[in-house]
């Protein structure tokens, strides 16, 4: 490592043992102790990692050291690979721990579908991978609430919104977002055709209110009977809620609760979530070094996956990444694609950062 970073890793290690003095000392208070909390805990992964790449450090100079015993060479020998072939690995972590963060990614997640382009077979390919999400919710431990299921006729939907609240969230799962493209034998194809459809996906930052201030004054909010598959009180009272907020022209209808004061609340979350992904959009725009890696920028007009079934393949076309197990993938175990796309993420950031 170069003196530079060796010097910023010091002073890393300093400004945590300090903040941990000065929470001992119970010195601080009200949002003094927040503020020095919040930052101690975001030091505290990455002095861990400097920690252990320091001891390495030390072991292998030790080891070095014991060369000249005739009686140790030998053991010295072997530790010494041992070590420098973990050293790399080490300062690989602590480079990683190092890259600024993205403040999202520890938030819950606003996923939204749609079918795109593909008529019924869109609709059905929608709500299987809508349920694939909800496996991996599941198989993460995250809890994966239904915000919006617009059932279409055939069992497939017209849309359909979730939020998922649990670790790191919004880091595994905000490079979904795009189209996604289908290829497969429709149910309703009589001659065994391979039809080509897609969908869109979306996954937003959940924002609170402090994030995005919204005036009232800025919002249309109409109120409707609800319509479609719903239940008994369809049509029969007016819990419908469609919010339009003016200056970004955004709009948000809920309608899946009885109650209009719930279907008001879930609008409004999925609102303050769109105006805050417009913002970290935008902010991102206006930045001089703005940076498009392999992984692309989660534009929902972007295709970045193809769901092969005749081949049982998935392709993430980003990362030219191809795995013959379309079954286990729609049964929510996509990790090994969810992996790969952070870790490229990952080197292009670094490499920019060197």
């Amino acid at each position: 490592m170069t003196p530079a970073l060796e010097q910023k890793l010091d002073r890393i290690l300093a400004r945590a043992e300090e903040l941990r003095f000065h929470l001992g000392q119970g010195g601080l208070s009200g949002e003094a102790f927040v503020k020095a909390s919040k930052e101690l805990s975001e030091l505290e992964p990455v002095e861990a990692q400097v920690t252990a790449l320091r001891q390495a450090e030390t072991s292998l100079a030790d080891a070095q050291a014991l060369l000249l015993d005739p009686e140790m060479k030998d053991l010295a020998e072997a530790e010494i690979a041992e070590l420098r072939a973990h050293l790399p690995a080490l300062e690989h972590e602590v480079r990683l721990a190092l890259l600024p963060r993205d403040e999202a990614d520890a938030r819950a997640g606003i996923l939204e579908i749609r079918p795109a382009a593909g008529g019924d077979e869109a609709g059905l390919f929608a709500a299987e991978l809508f349920a694939a999400y909800q496996k991996y919710a599941a198989l993460q431990g995250w809890r994966f609430e239904v915000l919006e299921y617009d059932e279409s006729e055939l069992g497939g939907i017209k849309g359909a919104m979730a939020e998922i609240t649990g670790r790191s969230v919004f880091a595994k799962l905000k490079f979904e977002s795009g189209v996604h493209r289908v290829q497969r034998v429709p149910a309703t194809e009589t001659q065994g055709r391979i039809h080509t459809s897609t969908i869109t996906v979306a996954v937003l930052p959940e924002a609170e209110e402090v994030d995005v201030a919204i005036n009232d004054s800025d919002l249309r909010i109409d109120v409707y009977r609800a319509s479609g598959a719903g239940g008994q009180h369809v049509n029969k009272t007016e819990s419908a809620v469609r919010i339009t907020h003016i200056p970004s022209g955004i709009v948000v209808a809920m309608q899946e609760e009885r109650s209009q004061h719930k279907n008001r609340a879930k609008a409004m979350k999925i609102l303050r979530s769109r105006l805050y992904d417009a913002q970290r959009h935008a902010a991102s725009s206006t930045r001089a070094a703005d940076r498009k890696s392999q992984v692309g920028t989660g534009d929902r007009s972007e295709r970045i996956r193809t769901y092969n079934f005749p081949q049982g393949r998935v392709t993430d076309h980003r990362i030219n990444l191809t795995l013959y197990k379309i079954d286990r993938v729609m049964q929510g175990e996509m990790d090994e694609i969810i992996d790969a796309l952070i870790a490229e993420d990952q080197a292009a950031r670094l490499a920019e950062a060197e």
